[in-house]
């Protein structure tokens, strides 16, 4: 028999055939997430359980289902999970690491691009049907080429950032929590900076950051205040690494030049005054959001979770130590 499995939402069509193939499937069919109560009677009675980033996996879903084998998370982030609590009872978790890393690179930067060049103001602009023609001062924005670019955490996204900064003879400088050595730092072309020093220097600050305690409001109102007046926050990582209502009025102050978001602190909502805000480019969290992306984490995370279901070490474990 098939082991019995729980998804909480549609995959991509070829992570989908792999899990109909290897297990008893059974999932959400609504395209919205669960509450508590319904990923409770989901998870009962199966072995396995695929959710996603917007899936609170809690010690309570947990208890719900005492032969629970695995929990399989689609996202290379899994503070969704309570990890500890999975740990104690045996239950391998897992991920989907690397996967994501030149998607979510390429989406920070077309959301440099759309902030600092007013792209989506244009746009509103054209389809307004008021505008009259090109004016010398029109709609002026602030150069890429040539500017410093600030990167807050240098993990896999944050060196997939310097690659792309480097085409358009951007500076790089970068603060982390563990600094690179001299060798790594001159072979990648950047330059360590104090974490005051690179939000006071750079032209655009791009976030790349574990979400953690340590991590949340990172970047707060004496964050916001250190940064250039034409400067640009970007955020791609997790959305309360920002304090959104210290944004908020940063944006509406114009401390800062404006800011590109792909996550929000309590997303799917937001700030209500972030709606109206011209300097603030908002995305509804595409970072991964490509065919072939979101194709490899669907089927990264199914052969995770029937690894896992058939006995053996999943490829992409976060709490290793259960098999100790």
């Amino acid at each position: 028999m098939k082991p019995k499995v729980f998804l909480t939402r549609k995959l991509p069509p070829k992570a989908m055939e792999y899990l109909e193939e290897n297990t008893d499937l059974e999932m959400n069919t609504e395209d919205r997430v669960l509450t508590k109560e319904e990923l409770i009677r989901g998870v009962k009675g199966k072995q396995g359980l695929l959710c996603l980033l917007t899936d609170n996996i809690d010690a309570e879903i947990m208890e719900a289902n005492p032969d629970l084998k695995v929990i399989a998370n689609f996202a290379v982030g899994f503070n969704n999970i309570n990890v500890d609590e999975a740990t104690k009872r045996k239950i391998p978790v897992t991920n989907t690491p690397g996967v994501l890393t030149e998607t979510t690179a390429d989406m920070a930067f077309a959301l440099l691009f759309a902030v600092s060049r007013r792209v989506v103001e244009g746009d509103s602009f054209v389809r307004s049907k008021t505008w009259s023609g090109w004016g010398p001062l029109q709609m002026l924005g602030e150069d890429i080429t040539g500017a410093t670019l600030g990167l807050i955490g240098l993990g896999r996204i944050g060196k997939a950032m310097i690659k792309r900064a480097q085409g358009f003879d951007m500076k790089i400088i970068y603060w982390n929590r563990t600094r690179l050595d001299e060798k790594e730092e001159r072979e990648l072309g950047v330059e360590y900076a104090s974490f005051e020093d690179v939000l006071s220097s750079a032209d655009f600050i791009s976030l790349h950051v574990a979400y953690n305690q340590a991590t949340h409001h990172l970047i707060s109102e004496k964050e916001f205040g250190l940064m250039k007046s034409n400067a640009y926050m970007i955020n791609t990582t997790r959305g309360p690494v920002i304090d959104e209502k210290a944004l908020v009025k940063a944006l509406q102050s114009r401390i800062i030049g404006g800011a590109g978001l792909d996550v929000y602190e309590n997303e799917p909502h937001l700030e209500p005054e972030l709606y109206e805000l011209e300097n603030a480019v908002l995305a509804p969290h595409l970072g991964s959001a490509t065919i072939g992306t979101r194709t490899k984490m669907g089927m990264m995370a199914a052969e995770n979770l029937v690894a896992a279901l058939k006995g053996d070490i999943p490829p992409n474990i976060v709490n290793k130590v259960i098999y100790e």
